[in-house]
């Protein structure tokens, strides 16, 4: 666990974070990324022990789902199932068909596979929730037109994300197993 002489340093940076982004119009969640990034163990190492401070990172991970969900809730899913399916799932659809043909075409310079374009257009057609939302929230656009039709593409986002890291768990289980039948023929062969 973190000391209490860590956490109320990290806590004063995290704030003071805050300040300078708000003194510059911008948004606080971009200072708290900004704060974890450089008091991180990569660059001034204020919080070196990573599994020590994976508690506190699961802790921020937490209030901010949290504060989501306050401004979330089912009726508005009901109310907003076209803009979710439609709008949503042509953002994604279109993504993952753009980097499947920007693959195929690789495919005659590089050895991408369809797989690999499928996996790269899935992590490009995926944004930040939590960021998005917050940003929505804090400029009171949330209700407006396009603040409804961005948080529908975001919520489809969040439900797809799921069907897409089951596919490509199922394809690597796949793959080892093709490679573990392999080996064990290459094995069989040399007896």
């Amino acid at each position: 666990m973190i000391s209490p002489l860590e956490m109320t340093l990290l806590l004063l940076c995290s704030v003071a974070g805050v300040v300078v982004f708000r003194y510059f119009n911008l948004p606080p969640m971009l200072g708290y990324l900004t704060v974890g990034i450089i008091v991180g163990p990569n660059v001034a190492g204020i919080a070196p022990d990573t599994e020590r401070a994976q508690h506190l990172a699961e802790f921020g991970v937490v209030f901010l789902m949290f504060s989501i969900g306050l401004e979330f809730s089912l009726s508005k899913l009901r109310s907003m199932w076209r803009i979710v399916f439609g709008l949503g799932a042509s953002q994604v659809g279109a993504t993952i068909a753009l980097a499947m043909i920007v693959g195929w075409i690789a495919h005659f310079w590089t050895e991408m596979s369809w797989q690999a374009s499928f996996a790269l257009g899935g992590a490009l057609s995926m944004s930040s929730t939590a960021i998005v939302s917050k940003l929505l929230a804090e400029r009171l656009e949330l209700e407006s037109h396009h603040g409804r039709n961005i948080f529908g593409i975001l919520l489809f986002q969040d439900l797809a994300v799921v069907l897409l890291l089951t596919n490509a768990h199922q394809s690597s289980r796949r793959s080892a197993t093709a490679i573990r039948r392999s080996w064990r023929c290459g094995s069989a062969s040399r007896r």
